[in-house]
């Protein structure tokens, strides 16, 4: 049993990662136009309808209720929810201004934390390889803080952000397409109030005389709850360090489009700090692969 579910949670947190590397970073460099504030009130109040949505056709309204009596677990979720709001904000924003190499410099040191975060919290197997994977990395960054000009503040908050989202997601058993649901019921009423005040100032993409952009500010509740789904129910399946290790995939992508396609400048300072992350990355897989 234990072997099918790390099999099914590696399977999951693949497809997420994969989208969220590429469909993801394709579909709201698209969107950017509309501006990082009303994207993420769109993806915020769809993503939020979408769950309503499933949660009726699921039938799963006594889990909703459920966590209603629990308050530990509906306080943690009111602090994930403001987490995952400052992550799509500070990724969104990054897209928007041409900064997806270092969004994905945030993700790239994300699983090594995830790693770090799961041996402490949750006695996750650390061993001389990954301990040195996670040297790599904190060394990687102080020689970037060094380079202070090219240091990748945005990719640090991303990371920051998406590892103790994680780790407090980690902390509860809920139904994970319900405890979305919950986390886009409290970050509701800001978007909301967002919306109000860009609508009072007209400066909102979303309107019937723009139905292409209507449908496209649409799709990014889809293009959130989808792989998130998939890689949350990859993190309860098969634990905090192998995820976050499956996540590289993400990072990767996000930096080769960004490099390859979308033609960002990238510093020596950055692809000799890359080098040292992907040097870690390979010693920490190996150590996966030659112990399961």
């Amino acid at each position: 049993m234990k072997n099918k579910n790390l099999k099914n949670g590696i399977y999951f947190a693949t497809v997420g990662s994969l989208w969220w590397g590429l469909l993801g970073t394709f579909f709201f460099q698209y969107i950017s136009y509309a501006g990082t504030i009303e994207v993420v009130v769109h993806r915020s109040f769809w993503t939020c309808i979408i769950l309503f949505l499933t949660t009726i056709y699921f039938k799963k309204w006594f889990l909703f209720k459920k966590i209603f009596y629990n308050k530990k677990n509906l306080f943690i979720l009111f602090i994930t929810s403001i987490l995952i709001l400052a992550n799509w904000t500070t990724w969104i924003y990054a897209v928007s201004t041409d900064r997806i190499i270092d969004a994905s410099y945030g993700y790239f040191i994300f699983p090594i934390l995830n790693v770090f975060i799961g041996f402490i919290f949750f006695e996750e197997k650390l061993n001389q390889k990954r301990m040195i994977s996670i040297t790599i990395v904190i060394l990687s960054s102080i020689y970037l803080l060094y380079n202070f000009e090219s240091f990748p503040w945005v990719g640090i908050f991303v990371a920051i952000f998406w590892s103790i989202y994680n780790l407090l997601r980690k902390k509860i058993n809920v139904d994970t397409d319900i405890g979305l649901f919950v986390e886009s019921i409290f970050a509701l009423p800001l978007a909301l109030l967002f919306l109000y005040f860009i609508l009072q100032n007209n400066f909102n993409n979303f309107s019937i005389n723009e139905p292409i952009s209507m449908f496209l500010l649409f799709l990014a509740g889809p293009m959130t709850v989808i792989p998130l789904f998939f890689y949350i129910k990859g993190l309860e399946k098969a634990g905090l360090s192998t995820t976050g290790m499956i996540f590289f995939i993400t990072p990767t992508s996000q930096f080769l489009l960004g490099y390859l396609y979308f033609n960002e400048p990238f510093s020596t300072e950055k692809l000799i700090s890359f080098i040292f992350i992907w040097i870690a990355v390979f010693i920490y897989m190996r150590d996966l692969y030659e112990n399961n």
